[in-house]
């Protein structure tokens, strides 16, 4: 007997779409929560006060990085992973603009990173650049591991059906 590779069935796709929604949902949650997360830790490590007024801006920044970062995170989740270029955290990442201004609008000093950071990235002035999913949010991990195997495995899926490795 001939085992003839497939690719993903239908369940596997389904379970793929189930969990990029639920990975969508979590950041989501977490975005808005973040950028307060980060003003509010540098400032501190500053040696600044976190006032209300200073909240205020982080809880506004937070709202507009979820606004304009969802509708990415959301559109390159429902895209065929075949067509994604790029991954969800990549978007998170390019959120760290809204700390930042908040940052710079307060007078907050850029602070110190190593040549890692420099070169990867150059404009995180705060060294805010979450590397994972749980940086987001601790409860991000899972999911975003979770989402992470679920598209390895549809992707191998269609590369063994296509006689590839």
């Amino acid at each position: 007997m001939t085992y003839t590779p497939t690719g993903p069935s239908d369940a596997d796709l389904a379970a793929l779409r189930e969990y990029a929604i639920q990975l969508a949902d979590g950041i989501e949650r977490a975005l808005g929560l973040w950028v307060v997360r980060c003003v509010e830790n540098v400032v501190t490590k500053s040696g600044a006060m976190v006032t209300g007024t200073l909240r205020r801006k982080a809880t506004e920044a937070g709202e507009q990085a979820t606004a304009v970062v969802m509708p990415q995170v959301r559109a390159l989740l429902s895209t065929d992973i075949d067509d994604q270029r790029i991954g969800p955290l990549q978007l998170v990442r390019d959120a760290v603009v809204w700390p930042t201004g908040v940052l710079r609008e307060e007078g907050i000093a850029s602070v110190h990173r190593d040549a890692m950071a420099l070169s990867m990235f150059p404009d995180d002035i705060y060294d805010l650049t979450p590397t994972s999913f749980a940086e987001l949010a601790p409860e991000l991990l899972e999911t975003g591991l979770t989402w992470g195997a679920a598209k390895a495995h549809v992707h191998l899926s269609r590369r063994r059906a296509d006689g590839q490795r």
